[in-house]
């Protein structure tokens, strides 16, 4: 391809540039929730932000943050297996996953004959060599899912990766077809699966595109759950309009940041678990005894009206708000009367002995996808 023909085919369609990756948080600078080796949960962000886990019940893993990366700076998604599965049956699987959302895919323009290519780029790090399988599920209207194959070639070496894929690749017209459209709202759009390890019920063809969404892989996929030895280390995620893999595109962190909570927000410091450190971080206005109002705004606009679980802002513990006053814990029954995409509204109702009792709390919202 010329440099003429790669300029226009970065630039035709596309995102603006400066906001090229799809992918949130693909360098994995943010660590809302913890840093520390978390044990991962079935289909669950519990770790660095907009990333999870899908997990059958055989095997175990964990995920951490790692500073071993490709360039010597920032870092790394590291996966570690602490429960062997020597055999994968026909239903299981492990699989690292980022859901993106519908609306933010419009540029692809599925649906339509001028649905865009897609490349994507990683870095990958194994001491298990072997073919692996990223899939790349497209929701909506009709699902629709591609599984390619990429290899690791060197044990314990980084080694970049560069997949792309076409609207029509396998000579499938799914894509291009109308009911192949994403629908222009808040749900999920495309899950990009990185497999580690899955049985044949999700066995399909590579470099091709399925109505089949239970293909996730092919029959080459190695079984990394073999022991619990084996590491994988992800790094630099994108996934760009094009059939070009550009130099991955680093943000500065706040930017990420504020991506990363529209999906998930808190009161704590940065990478520490809730119900740790606690602290002080919000108050309530106590109007009269036994009566206390306050707002809480998140830190950008969420997804969808989240999930909230508060905590005492004294002890950590869950469904309570602190009286610093009285040294004692309140019980948070239907404290909060009106959850929204921008914050909630809290009437506390029990615990409060004066009108000059101060009243503290913390905060965990969840809106994944």
């Amino acid at each position: 391809m010329s440099k003429a023909a790669e300029l226009a085919a970065l630039i035709g369609g596309q995102k603006a540039l400066g906001d090229k990756n799809f992918v949130i948080n693909g360098d994995f600078q943010c660590w809302q929730r913890a840093t520390a080796a978390t044990t991962g949960v079935n289909n669950t962000v519990n770790t660095t932000d907009r990333w999870g886990w899908l997990l059958s019940n055989d095997g175990a893993v964990t995920s951490e943050r790692s500073t071993d990366t490709p360039t010597g700076t920032g870092y790394s998604f590291l996966a570690k297996c602490t429960t062997a599965d020597s055999s994968i049956a026909a239903g299981q699987y492990a699989v690292i996953y980022q859901n993106i959302e519908s609306q933010n895919l419009q540029p692809l323009q599925y649906g339509t004959s001028s649905a865009k290519s897609i490349t994507l780029s990683f870095w990958a790090k194994s001491n298990k060599t072997g073919t692996y399988t990223v899939a790349l599920y497209k929701a909506g209207n009709t699902g629709y899912i591609i599984p390619n194959e990429y290899t690791i070639s060197s044990a314990n070496t980084w080694e970049k990766k560069t997949i792309t894929i076409t609207p029509t690749a396998g000579s499938t017209s799914f894509i291009t077809a109308s009911a192949a459209a994403f629908l222009n709202d808040n749900t999920l759009g495309f899950q990009l699966a990185f497999n580690l390890a899955f049985g044949s019920n999700g066995n399909g063809t590579n470099a091709t595109w399925s109505s089949n969404t239970a293909h996730y892989t092919t029959s080459n996929q190695v079984n990394w759950l073999d022991s619990t030895s084996n590491t994988f280390y992800l790094s630099q995620v994108q996934l760009e309009i094009g059939e070009v893999a550009t130099p991955f595109e680093h943000e500065d962190f706040s930017t990420t940041l504020r991506k990363c909570q529209r999906y998930y927000a808190k009161s704590w410091s940065q990478g520490s678990a809730v119900t740790t450190n606690p602290g002080v971080i919000g108050a309530a206005c106590v109007g009269n005894v036994n009566r206390a109002f306050g707002n809480v705004f998140w830190p950008v606009t969420m997804r969808t009206a989240p999930t909230v679980t508060w905590y005492s802002g004294s002890t950590g513990t869950t469904n309570k708000w602190r009286n610093a006053s009285s040294g004692t814990d309140i019980t948070a029954a239907a404290a909060v009367a009106a959850i929204g995409e921008s914050g909630y509204g809290l009437v506390l109702s029990a615990g409060i002995d004066a009108v000059t009792d101060t009243l503290q709390g913390h905060y965990q919202a969840v809106a994944e996808l």
